[in-house]
């Protein structure tokens, strides 16, 4: 085994370790807390409007926030990586947590990709294949998949670290080699697929312009245009995703790659702790690309947050109810006394003397 492997602890352990585990901590609360406000407002989607595209978006936000849950974890270790050692199957367990959704996170950033490719390249199949009974059928073989690859190195033994000295990292339970080659395996094909995707439905997007721009030289008024452009304009934020996550983790896959071929490096500490905490926040951008970017979310927002404002002074003023009712009487009764009050004066002008009674005090 070669020495960086056993000194790999060693160089993430002491303060470094337990500054890691906080900012991880306060990762996580913001990762949780967005894509839970996401995934409410995708859900109040759904239920209005439907559409299984929505549904693969809100997968996508319950996985990064399991993400965040699972980070957790990690933090609570790493801060007390000083003072206590963690359990070999322990370790294993929580580096699973952190690798199964993170993998689900990006399989259902693919399968979006894939949706919109399906929906502008073929969309009268489009609309046969889309139904209830596929989304569901396609999203748990992702989580299947994604549990596999998460929990491979805790059922593959070979895959393992045989000396552990009790300090929870992720090159130090697993041996780099292995879990690199399954990564990278899944990695880079994918993202291949996301750029043929997007080279093709540039060069369908072109001549469908070209088809547009001709057509409206003879009529004015054309149905199909307006579904294209709303494909379109939900593969642009598709595409920005897509561009994120690759800023994201592509360094950490590339450098992986260069301390696999290369042994004489020692960067594990910086892939361990650097890079994949640039590749988890991914997992916070990916809500808030669709909070800004997609106008039907920012709607959905828009009516949470306008619910709470509303709940929120009702809440806080609950005890003026009383006052408030109080004073509505006395404004009652000074109301009938000013309406009895030119009953007095009729020999007088009666329009002069005449008082309304006030709406309000």
């Amino acid at each position: 085994m070669p020495n960086s492997l056993i000194e790999t602890p060693k160089v993430t352990k002491g303060m470094d370790t337990e500054l890691l585990g906080w900012i991880l901590g306060v990762g996580s609360l913001l990762i949780i807390s967005t894509n839970l406000l996401v995934a409410a407002a995708l859900i109040l989607l759904i239920r209005r409007k439907g559409g299984q595209s929505w549904c693969f978006v809100l997968n996508l936000a319950l996985a990064d926030a399991l993400v965040g849950v699972a980070i957790t974890g990690v933090a609570t270790t790493a801060i007390n990586a000083r003072t206590t050692l963690t359990h070999k199957t322990k370790c294993l367990m929580c580096m699973a947590f952190v690798t199964s959704p993170t993998a689900a996170s990006i399989l259902t950033m693919f399968l979006i990709s894939l949706d919109r490719y399906v929906a502008i390249k073929f969309p009268l199949r489009y609309y046969c294949i889309s139904s209830p009974r596929t989304t569901i059928s396609t999203l748990t073989v992702l989580w299947l998949l994604s549990f596999v690859v998460g929990f491979l190195p805790g059922m593959v033994r070979q895959m393992q670290q045989s000396h552990y000295s009790g300090v929870c990292t992720f090159f130090s339970v697993i041996q780099p080699k292995t879990i690199i080659l399954v990564f990278c395996t899944c990695f880079f094909p994918v993202l291949s697929v996301f750029i043929y995707f997007y080279l093709d439905i540039l060069k369908i997007a072109c001549g469908h312009q070209q088809q547009i721009h001709r057509t409206r030289q003879v009529a004015s008024h054309m149905p199909a245009t307006s579904c294209f452009r709303r494909h379109l304009k939900a593969l642009r934020t598709v595409a920005l995703l897509v561009g994120c996550f690759t800023i994201s983790w592509s360094p950490f896959f590339i450098v992986s790659v260069v301390q696999v071929l290369c042994q004489a490096c020692t960067l594990y500490s910086i892939i361990e702790n650097d890079l994949w905490l640039l590749g988890l926040s991914n997992s916070l951008i990916n809500p808030l690309v669709y909070a800004f970017w997609q106008r039907e979310v920012r709607q959905e927002l828009c009516t949470i947050f306008g619910r709470l404002a509303q709940v929120v002074p009702l809440t806080a003023f609950r005890g003026c109810h009383t006052e408030h009712n109080l004073s509505t009487v006395v404004t009652g009764m000074q109301g009938s006394l000013t309406h009895a009050l030119p009953l007095y004066s009729r020999e007088g002008n009666h329009s002069s003397t005449q008082v309304r009674a006030p709406t309000s005090f």
